[in-house]
Order: C-alpha cells, then structure tokens, then sequence
C-alpha cells in the first residue's frame, strides 16, 4: 500500500477503463475527492476518455457534488447505476442520448460486486422480472445508445429469472475512516457501509486498482480488527482527505456513526400538512414487531409519525443501505439514520429483503394506472431510476404506496377534520398509460402481495380485478375530488369507508394504543403453538 494525492491516484485511470464508485447518496461514505480529481484532470487534459462509470447507489446532492462532476461529454462512455435522481446533470447527458445511460435495481448491482469477487457468472435473481429492467421491456435503458444486454431472462428450474452479467472493473474508488500503515481500513465514522468489502475483492480480483480515500492515518497494527472492514491486502492506494464530510449536509453526527442515541424529542414532528396525513394513514398499517423499509420521498415522514406517537421502539424500520432500527433520516441524508440497533453491509440488507423478509414496505409512487403498475423511474421529463424500489416493492409482504392524488401546485388544508381543497394540483398521477413500469401490479397480485395506495384523501386497494376505492377523506366530493382528479374511473369497493378522522387533526393521534389491541402477526407459526 502506498499514501498518494488524489492527482496522482487519478493519473492511473486510462482510456476506456470502468470505474467503480462506493458510498450512497447524499455524500455518504462518497470518495467526493478523487470524484473532483478525475473532475480536474479531465478539464486540464481532455483525458481520460470514454469511461463506463459503475455505482449502485445515486451519488450527488443533486446541485453538482458527486458524480455530477463527471458530467462531461467525452469523459463518460457509460454509467450503469441505481438512480439519477442525485445527478441531474448526467440524467440530462442520458436525456441528450451523449452516453449511454443504464439504471439497474441498487440492490442487484450491490449482489453483483459478491459474485464478480467470486468468480462467479453473474447474479440471479427475480426481482426486476416484469418492469422496466426486464429486458423484454427496455432492459434498465435510460438513453437511445445503451443497445448493449446488460441482463438477459433464463429459465432454472422451471422458473423464470433475470441474469445481471459481471463487469470487469479496472478503479475501484472506495471510501473509509481510518487506513493504517498495511492499508487496513475501518469506516468508525461513516453513516452507512455499503459494500465496500466485496468492491475491494471484486476490484483486486479483476486484477483493478484499489483506492481508498480516509480522513486519517494510523500507525500499523493499531486498528482493531474487528472494526476493519477492507482488509489491507485488497487496498493499493490510499488517498488522504482530513477535510472529508459524513454526509454532504453534516461534517459529522456522532448519531450517524452510532456513537450516541440521541432523545427522541430531537426527532421534529412534521409540519400538520398533506405529507403529515399520508404518513399517519399509512403508519396505521404497522403493527407491533413489524420488519419495515421506508422509501424515499413521503415515506420517510413515518419515522417523524412513529417518534412523535412514541411506537418507534415497538416496530423495526430499516432502510436498504443496511441499518435497522431506530429512526431512518429523509431528506437529503436519507440512507443514514440514528438510534439504529444495527448496521450491516448493502447486499446482506438486499439478501433478506429479497428473501420476502419485509412485513411492510412503505414506498412513495410517481404515476399508478388503472392495473396497479407503479411508476418512479421516468416521467415528466426526469430521469430517475429505481433504487431499491424493485427489490422492496416486489418481495414485501405488504406493500404501502404513499403520494398525493395530484402533483404541481396543489392547495389543501384541513379544518375540524375536514379537507378543503383550495387548489388541486395540475397533474394527475393516476394516469392511463406510464413511461416505465417500476412495479407490476398484476405480477405482484400472483405473489399474493397486500398492496394499498394512500393518498391524503383516499386509499385504493389492489387486486386481479384492478384498483379499487375503499376509503376516502371526510367532507369530499367522490365525483369532483377524487374521479375528476383521475385519468381512470377505478372500482369502488362496496363497504367504502371514510378515513379515520384522527388523521386530519393537528394533534397526536394515539397511536401507541392502537399498536398495543394489534397482534404479533410475524412471530414463527411454532413459537405461537
């Protein structure tokens, strides 16, 4: 192992070659140094060139940090990744067709660096079967010039699955806390771990180059190595940045490492708002004990609503960078977290979810049609992606779509427990046709998945038959506030109900009592006997 600057690690990456990124969203355990290296170099060089830039999470703050410093034509060849929604600068070079733009389930792509460590062919797996990442339906293809099958549908057992192939990786730009002298590497203060182990292994394995970027140097031998999470043998270089920052929001939150829990007070109650609504309608779906994700978007208001109704210790919400337990953060540090009970490596995460280990999974939707096919990856113009939408909205048990019936603009307020729209919004999301199926409803019906959408002011049930009403916010018009805001007329069911009152009130709403008439329903049938 050798200490190097960011320019001379840089200077190592030739013409054509695959660069792997470690770290996940909004600056969480991102190499952001020798991203800004290869940023210098290409501008003061014009090289290197056509590069397949390789990441399984969405990198950046979505204003320039990140892999938006790469958004040059000439630079990138190729990026295969799980969102955009963190670079809208090489979303808007996929747009222009100047790359060739690839967005694959984060979970898969995370699999992936375990098999490529090993040797092996490639992954397997269901999940992406029937979406938009199948290749019968687009293939993950987000650009015209992405003609290359980077996965391809077998049949194992009588089954159908999807086959991700390897890559071939030539960087690996990873990211730790400390490096000793051996180039042993722990990650102490880093919000997530990724899977910086198996890039490491992949990347050695491939015969690539290893790059670390730390915050500090240690003597040899002094590292605990328990805490030492890529190994010095797997490391090449190590790239010093004292200067580097937890998340791109926080220099460093001893919570986010797991050093302290912090009093739940610190938690804010969301502001009594449609995004509250949705939250507390969709949080009456837990129950004690309940394994959860929570999505992106509107779906992280719930751990504010479980903190705020004080249940947050009687349910375990997970996020699929790894942590579970305590209290997912949102916004711009979403993938981080505090009070956590555990952290544990991305593709481990992705293995139990994928293995139907969620009782509940609470996803926000884009657009949803008349079939219960959701979509978050393409639309309006924006190119996002799918994260981990494909593995946690196909394999929960239950699944929970969170939004508001329309988007743009919208006006609503509450007022003794009533709605009052002022102003819908200027887009329904309950379209007849979407750009991309993200989730397929009818492929989730097969596998006897419980799927409700939850608005702020009604809740649809999916079944074989279709989306079907069955409950809606008092003081509504059914024809003008809810049919007329829809591309579709769905079913209605017939013991439609009005939505629990408790809801639309500024107040605690006493959850805690609720959760407490609920059963442990996930508890093993034998320990029940």
């Amino acid at each position: 192992m050798r200490v190097v600057t960011a320019d001379q690690a840089i200077n190592l990456i030739r013409e054509g070659d695959t660069v792997l990124i470690g770290g996940s969203g909004g600056g969480h355990a991102i190499p952001e140094s020798l991203i800004l290296a290869l940023e210098h170099r290409f501008l003061e060089e014009g090289k290197p060139g056509k590069i397949t830039l390789l990441h399984p999470v969405g990198i950046g703050d979505g204003q320039g940090q990140g892999v938006d410093h790469l958004a040059y034509r000439g630079l990138l060849k190729r990026i295969v990744t799980g969102a955009f929604v963190n670079s809208p600068a090489i979303a808007e070079l996929a747009k222009e067709d100047a790359i060739e733009a690839y967005t694959l389930p984060q979970g898969a792509l995370s699999q992936l660096m375990r098999e490529m460590a090993a040797g092996r062919p490639g992954l397997v797996t269901h999940v992406g079967l029937h979406t938009f990442i199948d290749p019968r339906y687009g293939g993950g293809r987000q650009s015209l010039s992405a003609k290359e099958d980077l996965l391809e549908v077998i049949t194992l057992a009588g089954q159908e699955w999807l086959f991700y192939k390897p890559f071939k990786v030539d960087i690996a730009f990873l990211r730790g806390t400390t490096a000793d002298e051996q180039g042993n590497v722990t990650m102490e203060h880093e919000a997530v771990f990724g899977e910086m182990l198996s890039m490491a292994q992949a990347t050695r394995n491939a015969g690539g180059v290893v790059i670390v970027q730390v915050a500090r140097l240690s003597q040899g031998d002094t590292l605990p190595p328990k805490q030492v999470k890529i190994p010095g043998m797997l490391v090449d270089l190590v790239v010093l940045d004292p200067d580097q920052r937890q998340t791109y929001q926080v220099d460093f939150s001893p919570a986010y490492a797991g050093e302290l829990r912090v009093p739940l007070t610190d938690i804010s109650p969301l502001a009594f708002d449609a995004r509250k609504v949705i939250a507390r309608r969709a949080a009456l779906e837990l129950f004690p004990g309940a394994v959860c994700n929570l999505g992106a978007g509107v779906s992280t208001g719930i751990a504010n609503v479980a903190a705020e109704e004080a249940i947050l210790d009687q349910i375990v919400l997970s996020n699929e960078q790894g942590l579970i337990g305590g209290a997912p953060a949102s916004g711009m540090d979403a993938g981080a977290g505090i009070n956590y009970t555990a952290m544990i490596d991305q593709p481990y995460q992705f293995d139990f979810y994928d293995g139907g280990g969620l009782d509940l999974a609470f996803l926000s939707f884009a657009q949803v049609d008349a079939r219960g096919n959701v979509n978050v990856s393409r639309f309006n113009g924006r190119i996002i992606g799918t994260g981990g939408f494909p593995h946690i909205s196909q394999n929960a048990k239950k699944v929970i779509f969170s939004g508001t019936l329309t988007a743009g603009g919208g006006d609503i307020s509450w007022s003794e427990g009533l709605t009052v729209i002022q102003k819908d919004g200027r887009y329904p999301k309950f379209v007849s046709q979407l750009e991309q199926i993200t989730y397929n409803g009818r492929f989730g019906c097969e596998r006897e998945q419980e799927i409700l959408f939850v608005t702020e002011r009604a809740v649809f049930q999916l079944s074989s038959a279709g989306l079907e009403l069955i409950e809606f916010a008092p003081g509504l018009e059914l024809e003008k506030d809810i049919f007329a805001q829809m591309e579709f007329r769905p079913q209605v069911s017939p013991i439609l109900r009005e939505m629990d009152a408790r809801i639309f009130r500024a107040d605690p709403i006493g959850m805690a009592s609720d959760l407490a008439k609920k059963p442990h329903t996930n508890i093993p049938s034998r320990l029940r006997e």
